[in-house]
Protein backbone atom coordinates (compact mmCIF):
# COMPACT_ATOMS: atom_id res chain seq x y z
CA UNK A 1 0.00 0.00 0.00
CA UNK A 2 3.18 2.28 0.46
CA UNK A 3 4.46 1.50 -2.92
CA UNK A 4 4.02 5.23 -4.23
CA UNK A 5 6.68 6.69 -1.78
CA UNK A 6 9.23 4.09 -3.26
CA UNK A 7 8.93 4.71 -6.75
CA UNK A 8 12.11 6.28 -8.43
CA UNK A 9 11.62 10.02 -9.36
CA UNK A 10 13.47 11.69 -11.97
CA UNK A 11 14.34 15.53 -12.26
CA UNK A 12 16.37 16.25 -15.61
CA UNK A 13 18.91 13.27 -15.51
CA UNK A 14 19.01 12.76 -11.12
CA UNK A 15 17.24 9.61 -9.79
CA UNK A 16 16.09 9.72 -6.58
CA UNK A 17 15.68 6.40 -5.17
CA UNK A 18 11.91 6.95 -3.30
CA UNK A 19 10.05 10.10 -3.08
CA UNK A 20 10.63 11.29 0.90
CA UNK A 21 12.48 13.87 1.65
CA UNK A 22 14.02 15.56 4.56
CA UNK A 23 13.03 19.22 4.38
CA UNK A 24 15.38 21.75 4.91
CA UNK A 25 15.91 22.68 8.67
CA UNK A 26 17.75 24.52 10.81
CA UNK A 27 18.88 22.85 13.40
CA UNK A 28 21.01 24.84 15.82
CA UNK A 29 23.58 21.95 16.20
CA UNK A 30 27.35 21.88 16.37
CA UNK A 31 28.89 20.46 13.25
CA UNK A 32 29.56 17.02 14.57
CA UNK A 33 26.27 16.59 15.52
CA UNK A 34 24.85 17.96 13.16
CA UNK A 35 26.87 15.62 10.92
CA UNK A 36 25.70 12.71 12.61
CA UNK A 37 22.26 13.56 12.44
CA UNK A 38 22.48 13.92 8.45
CA UNK A 39 23.77 9.95 8.28
CA UNK A 40 21.20 8.65 10.41
CA UNK A 41 18.41 10.19 8.25
CA UNK A 42 20.32 8.65 5.28
CA UNK A 43 20.31 5.62 6.73
CA UNK A 44 17.03 5.40 7.48
CA UNK A 45 15.76 5.72 4.11
CA UNK A 46 15.29 9.35 2.97
CA UNK A 47 15.90 9.50 -0.70
CA UNK A 48 16.82 13.47 -0.49
CA UNK A 49 18.25 15.20 1.80
CA UNK A 50 17.35 18.84 1.35
CA UNK A 51 20.41 20.89 3.42
CA UNK A 52 18.94 24.33 4.84
CA UNK A 53 20.52 27.94 4.68
CA UNK A 54 23.62 27.66 2.77
CA UNK A 55 24.61 30.40 2.14
CA UNK A 56 24.99 32.08 -1.13
CA UNK A 57 27.84 34.62 -0.32
CA UNK A 58 30.49 34.11 1.63
CA UNK A 59 29.58 34.32 5.83
CA UNK A 60 31.34 34.54 8.84
CA UNK A 61 29.71 31.04 9.64
CA UNK A 62 30.22 27.88 7.66
CA UNK A 63 29.77 28.89 3.97
CA UNK A 64 30.86 27.18 0.49
CA UNK A 65 33.44 29.57 -0.14
CA UNK A 66 35.94 29.13 2.71
CA UNK A 67 37.84 26.36 2.93
CA UNK A 68 36.36 24.96 6.30
CA UNK A 69 32.99 25.10 5.34
CA UNK A 70 33.33 23.84 2.05
CA UNK A 71 35.09 20.52 3.44
CA UNK A 72 32.21 20.36 6.26
CA UNK A 73 30.03 20.51 3.17
CA UNK A 74 31.68 17.78 0.93
CA UNK A 75 31.36 15.77 4.30
CA UNK A 76 28.03 16.32 4.43
CA UNK A 77 27.19 15.15 0.86
CA UNK A 78 29.50 11.93 1.38
CA UNK A 79 27.45 11.15 4.31
CA UNK A 80 24.38 10.63 2.13
CA UNK A 81 26.02 9.16 -0.29
CA UNK A 82 27.18 6.53 1.81
CA UNK A 83 24.09 5.70 2.65
CA UNK A 84 22.25 5.78 -1.20
CA UNK A 85 20.48 9.21 -0.76
CA UNK A 86 20.84 12.06 -2.66
CA UNK A 87 21.48 15.50 -1.50
CA UNK A 88 20.63 19.11 -2.40
CA UNK A 89 22.01 22.57 -0.79
CA UNK A 90 19.00 25.07 -0.22
CA UNK A 91 21.08 28.70 -1.58
CA UNK A 92 19.72 30.79 1.10
CA UNK A 93 20.02 35.00 0.97
CA UNK A 94 19.07 36.40 4.03
CA UNK A 95 16.54 39.41 3.99
CA UNK A 96 17.52 40.90 7.41
CA UNK A 97 18.82 44.13 8.11
CA UNK A 98 21.90 43.29 10.04
CA UNK A 99 22.97 46.71 11.26
CA UNK A 100 19.34 46.71 12.23
CA UNK A 101 19.50 43.45 14.64
CA UNK A 102 22.99 44.30 16.05
CA UNK A 103 21.63 47.40 17.74
CA UNK A 104 18.89 45.44 18.88
CA UNK A 105 21.37 43.55 20.57
CA UNK A 106 21.94 45.30 23.81
CA UNK A 107 18.41 45.54 24.68
CA UNK A 108 17.96 41.54 23.91
CA UNK A 109 21.36 41.08 26.30
CA UNK A 110 19.99 43.07 28.99
CA UNK A 111 16.54 41.30 29.08
CA UNK A 112 14.60 44.43 27.42
CA UNK A 113 13.71 42.43 24.77
CA UNK A 114 13.05 38.85 23.92
CA UNK A 115 13.42 36.52 21.24
CA UNK A 116 10.23 37.18 20.31
CA UNK A 117 10.40 40.55 20.28
CA UNK A 118 13.64 40.68 18.43
CA UNK A 119 11.61 38.27 15.78
CA UNK A 120 8.90 40.36 15.36
CA UNK A 121 10.92 43.99 15.33
CA UNK A 122 13.38 41.62 12.17
CA UNK A 123 10.37 41.15 10.36
CA UNK A 124 9.32 45.04 11.18
CA UNK A 125 12.72 45.65 9.07
CA UNK A 126 12.37 43.74 6.09
CA UNK A 127 10.10 45.99 3.98
CA UNK A 128 12.65 48.99 4.47
CA UNK A 129 15.66 47.15 3.94
CA UNK A 130 14.15 45.34 1.23
CA UNK A 131 13.01 48.65 -0.76
CA UNK A 132 16.19 50.34 -0.06
CA UNK A 133 18.29 47.65 -0.75
CA UNK A 134 21.12 49.46 -3.83
CA UNK A 135 20.58 47.81 -7.28
CA UNK A 136 24.46 47.21 -7.43
CA UNK A 137 23.88 45.11 -4.31
CA UNK A 138 20.91 43.25 -5.74
CA UNK A 139 23.12 42.06 -8.99
CA UNK A 140 25.54 40.98 -6.62
CA UNK A 141 23.67 38.79 -4.91
CA UNK A 142 21.96 37.34 -8.14
CA UNK A 143 25.33 36.59 -9.28
CA UNK A 144 26.07 34.68 -5.81
CA UNK A 145 23.44 32.11 -6.52
CA UNK A 146 25.05 31.06 -9.55
CA UNK A 147 28.65 31.14 -8.25
CA UNK A 148 27.41 29.58 -4.96
CA UNK A 149 25.58 26.59 -7.56
CA UNK A 150 28.62 25.88 -8.48
CA UNK A 151 30.47 25.74 -4.99
CA UNK A 152 27.55 23.21 -4.16
CA UNK A 153 28.29 20.86 -7.49
CA UNK A 154 31.77 21.20 -6.63
CA UNK A 155 31.54 19.67 -2.82
CA UNK A 156 28.74 17.09 -3.94
CA UNK A 157 25.73 18.51 -3.76
CA UNK A 158 23.63 16.88 -6.50
CA UNK A 159 20.81 19.20 -6.77
CA UNK A 160 20.14 22.89 -5.81
CA UNK A 161 17.02 24.20 -3.81
CA UNK A 162 16.56 28.05 -4.58
CA UNK A 163 15.01 29.42 -1.03
CA UNK A 164 11.75 31.01 -2.31
CA UNK A 165 11.27 32.70 1.21
CA UNK A 166 13.98 34.64 2.78
CA UNK A 167 15.47 37.19 0.30
CA UNK A 168 13.10 35.61 -2.94
CA UNK A 169 10.05 36.12 -0.60
CA UNK A 170 10.67 39.11 0.79
CA UNK A 171 11.04 40.28 -3.48
CA UNK A 172 8.03 38.69 -4.26
CA UNK A 173 5.69 40.18 -1.56
CA UNK A 174 3.85 43.40 -1.21
CA UNK A 175 4.24 43.91 1.76
CA UNK A 176 7.84 44.03 1.68
CA UNK A 177 8.44 45.38 -1.04
CA UNK A 178 7.67 48.42 -1.59
CA UNK A 179 10.48 49.61 -4.33
CA UNK A 180 9.50 51.94 -7.83
CA UNK A 181 12.05 50.23 -9.91
CA UNK A 182 12.03 46.70 -12.21
CA UNK A 183 12.16 45.16 -9.00
CA UNK A 184 8.48 46.30 -7.70
CA UNK A 185 5.19 47.71 -8.06
CA UNK A 186 3.45 44.62 -10.62
CA UNK A 187 3.37 41.01 -9.50
CA UNK A 188 6.02 40.54 -12.86
CA UNK A 189 8.32 43.03 -11.57
CA UNK A 190 8.16 41.72 -7.88
CA UNK A 191 9.09 37.88 -9.54
CA UNK A 192 12.33 39.67 -10.98
CA UNK A 193 14.26 38.83 -8.50
CA UNK A 194 13.77 35.22 -7.66
CA UNK A 195 13.38 34.37 -11.56
CA UNK A 196 16.81 36.16 -12.01
CA UNK A 197 18.27 34.16 -9.48
CA UNK A 198 17.06 30.89 -11.11
CA UNK A 199 18.26 31.77 -14.25
CA UNK A 200 21.61 32.78 -12.80
CA UNK A 201 21.55 29.37 -11.34
CA UNK A 202 20.86 27.74 -14.18
CA UNK A 203 23.47 29.38 -16.42
CA UNK A 204 25.91 28.45 -13.87
CA UNK A 205 25.42 24.63 -13.68
CA UNK A 206 22.75 23.79 -16.78
CA UNK A 207 22.80 19.82 -16.10
CA UNK A 208 22.05 20.38 -12.10
CA UNK A 209 18.34 19.58 -10.85
CA UNK A 210 16.62 23.19 -9.24
CA UNK A 211 14.21 23.06 -6.76
CA UNK A 212 12.19 26.10 -6.02
CA UNK A 213 10.58 26.50 -2.02
CA UNK A 214 7.68 28.16 -3.16
CA UNK A 215 6.47 30.27 -0.26
CA UNK A 216 2.99 31.10 -0.47
CA UNK A 217 0.79 33.81 1.55
CA UNK A 218 -2.46 34.10 2.00
CA UNK A 219 -5.36 36.82 3.66
CA UNK A 220 -9.10 36.22 5.14
CA UNK A 221 -7.39 34.91 7.15
CA UNK A 222 -3.71 36.40 6.76
CA UNK A 223 -1.17 33.81 7.15
CA UNK A 224 2.60 34.52 6.20
CA UNK A 225 4.10 37.92 5.21
CA UNK A 226 6.46 37.29 2.45
CA UNK A 227 6.29 34.75 -0.61
CA UNK A 228 3.62 34.76 -3.02
CA UNK A 229 -0.45 35.58 -2.78
CA UNK A 230 -2.33 32.30 -4.22
CA UNK A 231 -3.55 34.99 -5.86
CA UNK A 232 -0.26 35.85 -7.83
CA UNK A 233 0.51 32.25 -8.49
CA UNK A 234 -0.94 32.57 -12.16
CA UNK A 235 2.06 35.76 -12.44
CA UNK A 236 5.10 33.31 -11.11
CA UNK A 237 4.91 30.14 -11.68
CA UNK A 238 5.05 30.42 -15.68
CA UNK A 239 7.87 33.07 -15.25
CA UNK A 240 9.53 30.49 -12.50
CA UNK A 241 8.93 27.85 -14.95
CA UNK A 242 10.80 29.21 -17.97
CA UNK A 243 13.56 30.33 -15.65
CA UNK A 244 14.45 26.85 -15.23
CA UNK A 245 12.83 25.45 -12.10
CA UNK A 246 12.42 21.90 -12.65
CA UNK A 247 10.30 21.13 -9.16
CA UNK A 248 8.58 22.79 -6.44
CA UNK A 249 8.39 22.41 -2.76
CA UNK A 250 5.10 24.09 -1.35
CA UNK A 251 5.10 25.53 1.71
CA UNK A 252 3.35 28.39 3.83
CA UNK A 253 5.41 31.91 3.44
CA UNK A 254 7.43 33.03 6.37
CA UNK A 255 8.23 36.12 8.43
CA UNK A 256 5.17 35.63 10.69
CA UNK A 257 4.73 33.40 13.96
CA UNK A 258 7.08 30.55 13.43
CA UNK A 259 4.35 28.16 14.83
CA UNK A 260 2.64 28.93 11.41
CA UNK A 261 5.30 27.39 9.51
CA UNK A 262 5.81 24.83 11.72
CA UNK A 263 2.56 24.33 12.83
CA UNK A 264 1.53 22.13 15.66
CA UNK A 265 -1.43 19.53 16.41
CA UNK A 266 -3.63 22.41 17.71
CA UNK A 267 -3.35 25.38 15.23
CA UNK A 268 -6.38 27.05 14.26
CA UNK A 269 -5.95 26.68 10.69
CA UNK A 270 -2.55 24.46 10.28
CA UNK A 271 -3.29 21.58 12.78
CA UNK A 272 -4.57 19.02 10.38
CA UNK A 273 -2.74 16.40 8.07
CA UNK A 274 -1.36 18.04 4.75
CA UNK A 275 -2.01 21.68 6.43
CA UNK A 276 0.24 22.91 3.50
CA UNK A 277 -1.44 20.95 0.63
CA UNK A 278 -4.54 23.40 -0.89
CA UNK A 279 -1.30 25.57 -2.02
CA UNK A 280 0.18 22.46 -3.98
CA UNK A 281 -3.55 22.64 -4.97
CA UNK A 282 -3.42 26.24 -6.60
CA UNK A 283 -0.10 25.84 -7.98
CA UNK A 284 -0.83 22.66 -9.79
CA UNK A 285 -2.86 24.54 -12.06
CA UNK A 286 -0.37 26.80 -13.36
CA UNK A 287 2.65 24.42 -13.41
CA UNK A 288 3.06 20.89 -14.91
CA UNK A 289 6.42 20.80 -12.57
CA UNK A 290 6.76 18.15 -9.88
CA UNK A 291 4.91 19.17 -6.66
CA UNK A 292 6.83 18.57 -3.32
CA UNK A 293 4.21 18.67 -0.36
CA UNK A 294 5.37 19.72 2.79
CA UNK A 295 3.48 19.54 6.50
CA UNK A 296 1.83 17.37 8.37
CA UNK A 297 2.21 14.33 6.38
CA UNK A 298 3.72 12.19 9.00
CA UNK A 299 1.33 9.47 8.64
CA UNK A 300 2.54 7.16 5.96
CA UNK A 301 -1.40 5.96 4.49
CA UNK A 302 -2.27 9.86 3.92
CA UNK A 303 1.34 10.41 2.63
CA UNK A 304 1.35 7.32 0.05
CA UNK A 305 -2.38 8.80 -0.77
CA UNK A 306 -1.22 11.85 -1.55
CA UNK A 307 1.47 10.63 -3.98
CA UNK A 308 -0.46 7.31 -5.64
CA UNK A 309 -3.79 9.96 -6.75
CA UNK A 310 -0.93 12.19 -7.98
CA UNK A 311 -1.81 15.21 -5.69
CA UNK A 312 2.23 15.36 -5.12
CA UNK A 313 5.06 14.23 -6.50
CA UNK A 314 6.56 13.46 -3.55
CA UNK A 315 6.74 14.76 -0.14
CA UNK A 316 9.02 16.42 2.63
CA UNK A 317 9.35 15.57 6.39
CA UNK A 318 11.05 17.25 9.08
CA UNK A 319 9.83 17.11 12.59
CA UNK A 320 8.97 13.45 11.51
CA UNK A 321 12.40 12.24 10.92
CA UNK A 322 13.57 14.11 13.67
CA UNK A 323 11.01 11.79 15.67
CA UNK A 324 12.33 8.71 14.18
CA UNK A 325 14.92 8.82 10.99
CA UNK A 326 14.33 5.54 10.16
CA UNK A 327 10.56 6.05 9.59
CA UNK A 328 11.28 5.82 5.12
CA UNK A 329 12.71 2.08 6.00
CA UNK A 330 10.00 0.97 8.57
CA UNK A 331 7.28 1.97 6.29
CA UNK A 332 8.69 -0.12 3.41
CA UNK A 333 10.05 -3.03 5.30
CA UNK A 334 5.81 -3.14 6.06
CA UNK A 335 6.41 -1.71 10.21
CA UNK A 336 4.76 1.44 9.76
CA UNK A 337 3.14 0.33 13.11
CA UNK A 338 6.73 0.68 14.57
CA UNK A 339 7.27 3.85 13.64
CA UNK A 340 7.80 6.69 16.70
CA UNK A 341 5.34 9.18 15.33
CA UNK A 342 5.76 13.11 15.58
CA UNK A 343 2.85 14.22 17.72
CA UNK A 344 3.49 17.80 16.51
CA UNK A 345 3.83 18.89 19.94
CA UNK A 346 6.94 21.37 19.32
CA UNK A 347 8.54 21.15 22.28
CA UNK A 348 11.85 20.00 21.54
CA UNK A 349 12.41 20.56 17.99
CA UNK A 350 10.75 24.48 17.86
CA UNK A 351 11.28 24.89 20.96
CA UNK A 352 15.00 23.70 20.95
CA UNK A 353 15.51 25.83 18.46
CA UNK A 354 13.75 29.04 20.17
CA UNK A 355 15.96 27.62 23.49
CA UNK A 356 18.89 27.90 21.50
CA UNK A 357 19.51 23.77 22.61
CA UNK A 358 19.14 22.88 18.58
CA UNK A 359 16.11 20.78 17.37
CA UNK A 360 15.62 17.26 19.19
CA UNK A 361 12.43 15.60 19.65
CA UNK A 362 11.00 14.60 22.47
CA UNK A 363 11.26 10.84 21.31
CA UNK A 364 14.75 9.72 20.79
CA UNK A 365 15.31 7.02 18.95
CA UNK A 366 18.58 7.15 17.52
CA UNK A 367 19.60 3.72 19.20
CA UNK A 368 16.87 1.75 18.38
CA UNK A 369 16.96 -1.38 16.11
CA UNK A 370 14.28 -1.07 13.60
CA UNK A 371 14.49 -4.57 13.16
CA UNK A 372 13.04 -5.42 16.43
Amino acid sequence: MYESLFQPLTLRGLTLPNRIVFAPTSMGLQPPQFLAHISRIAAGGAGLIVIGDVPVLPAPFFSLYDEKGFAFYAQITAAAHAHGAKISAQLHMSDSDLAGIKALLPALRAGKLTPDDLRREMNEMTGPYITGLPNETIEQIIAGFGQAAVLAQEAGFDMVQVHGDRMCGSFSSSVYNHRTDAYGGTPENRARFAVSCVQAVRRAVPDMPIEYKLAVRQENPHYGNAGVLVEELPVFLPLLDAAGVDCYEVALANHGALSDTIPPQDHPAFGGPGCFLPFCDAARQFTDRPLCGVGGLGDPDFAAAQVASGRVQYIALSRPLLADPNWPRLVQAGKADAIMRCIRCNRACLGGIQRHAGAHCIFDVRHRDMTK
